[in-house]
């Protein structure tokens, strides 16, 4: 597949690095010609330093013949017009842009992306991603991470192991045959800092991350068997009134249940702004690292607090003293992923990488295959793949036991209809299957080609 990649930043170069490694012929475009050098040397991609919405500079990287066109750029306009003109001049076929303001995503006007007026075919919204992750890590407190599959039956959820862990050091093997009901899977295991796809022999050790597959209905039983608690978040406490904020805060606010939230926000324009769009927010004008402003927002009381400010540090920190003010669970806006490994010695629950979330939205897609959902685990070191099987697929037909999986992916559940059960040996996969599976970095060409469908299915 020839793809082009418009903007060199965070996104545009993890996507670019997704893309070449699995052989695809890529040329990244930016107006920045550093970052396209270090793109073309540390990738291999092509690259081209121009603008991404110049007619020439496209034709350069190639658009009479690129299959699809990526829009990353920083800005929304450039992200638009680059769209509209791969699609007029060169006829390019599938067009992603990524835009941030809520102003050209508002329902109202979504005509505007159609053929015959601003040809879009995917619009991103690293805002509203961001939001989605960070209400899902309020849903489930006792993990740093969770994700949800097939129509919500399935959540992947991350869990620390702490010393009163009930199941420290037994054996995966021995957990399945004590838990025979329990439909959950341990997929992934991070062990001093080295992501890795566990065999039945391996144990589970303090201080491990471990990514658990788990049907939505076992999941308050398998938290408990992981010496976990679950608690409902009714006081939140939120530093950062901008896009992010504002969008959990009006989801919070348009829930079933009533959560009392409070928002500081430095910015006097953005919290005058968010006191305007909310009803039953109360937002509060300053800075979230102020211990008085905290003591008044209530943190020593609150549930849990959440910090999606622009500043990753000060998102840190706002964490750190709301922990040591007594608050039990906080959620860090974190944009650098070289800060990630710092978050445990700090004390922080949870965090949020949004190249991660805007990376898995793209992935999404442009998969091989009936792919229905993607996401990216840290720094791109892993995938979660959904996918549905087809009659052309490699595995259709076969019994699970008789397919040759690579050592870093292993299937998580299986849907047949509406059923959904935990894999094992003897089960067949069939045409219309559902299944999700976790594929280290280095596996998802492996995984996908599991997957692929084959020229004779058009």
């Amino acid at each position: 597949m020839k793809v082009i990649i418009c903007g060199a930043g965070q996104v545009g170069w993890q996507i670019a690095r997704h893309l070449s490694g699995e052989r695809n012929d890529v040329t990244v475009v930016d107006n920045n010609a550093d970052l396209v050098r270090q793109a073309t040397e540390a990738l291999d991609v092509q690259g081209i330093a121009g603008f991404a919405s110049y007619p020439d500079v496209l034709d350069r990287a190639g658009a009479r013949d690129a299959d699809m066109v990526i829009a990353a750029t920083h800005s929304d306009e450039v992200n638009m017009v680059t769209c509209q003109v791969a699609h007029s001049v060169f006829g390019v076929n599938r067009k992603i842009a990524r835009l941030r303001s809520q102003s050209y995503l508002v329902a109202l006007y979504s005509d505007l992306y159609r053929r015959d007026h601003m040809p879009i075919d995917v619009v991103i919204s690293p805002e509203r991603e961001v939001a989605a992750a960070a209400l899902q890590r309020l849903a489930a407190p006792a993990t740093f991470d969770t994700e949800i599959f097939m129509d919500g039956k399935v959540q992947l959820l991350g869990i620390t192991i702490e010393a009163d862990c009930p199941v420290v050091n037994t054996p995966l093997r021995q957990l399945t045959d004590l838990f025979s009901t329990l439909r959950a899977v341990v997929v992934g295991v991070r062990r001093e800092g080295t992501l890795f796809a566990p065999e039945s022999k391996d144990q589970l050790f303090v201080g491990d991350d471990c990514y658990v597959f788990c049907h939505s209905d076992d999941i308050s039983r398998m938290m408990e068997i992981f010496g976990k608690k679950t608690s409902q978040q009714d006081r939140i406490v939120m530093v950062g009134g901008g896009n992010v904020g504002l969008n959990v805060a009006e989801a919070l606010e348009a829930g079933e249940r009533r959560v009392r939230t409070k928002i500081i926000e430095k910015n006097r324009h953005c919290a005058e702004r968010a006191a305007e769009a909310l009803e039953r927010t109360i937002v509060l004008n300053g800075d979230g690292l102020d211990a008085a402003l905290l003591a008044e927002a209530g943190i020593s009381r609150a549930d849990a607090m959440l910090a999606v400010t622009d500043d990753d540090k000060t998102n840190m920190l706002s964490c750190v003293r709301a922990k040591a003010e007594g608050c039990d669970y906080t959620i860090a806006l974190i944009n650098d992923p070289t800060l990630v490994p710092l978050m445990n010695p700090l004390g922080i629950d949870a965090y949020i990488n949004p190249r991660a979330t805007t990376v898995s939205s793209i992935l999404r897609h442009i998969r091989h295959g009936r792919v229905r959902a993607v996401y990216s685990i840290g720094d791109a070191e892993a995938e979660v793949i959904e996918a549905e099987v087809l009659s052309t697929s490699p595995i259709a037909g076969k019994m699970l036991s008789e397919i040759d999986f690579p050592e870093g992916v292993l299937i998580g559940m299986i849907r047949k209809g509406d059923e959904v059960s935990r894999p094992n040996g003897k089960m067949r996969i069939d045409e219309g299957d559902v299944i999700v599976l976790f594929a280290l970095a280095e596996d998802v060409p492996k995984a996908e080609q599991l997957m692929q469908v084959s020229i004779d299915f058009f």
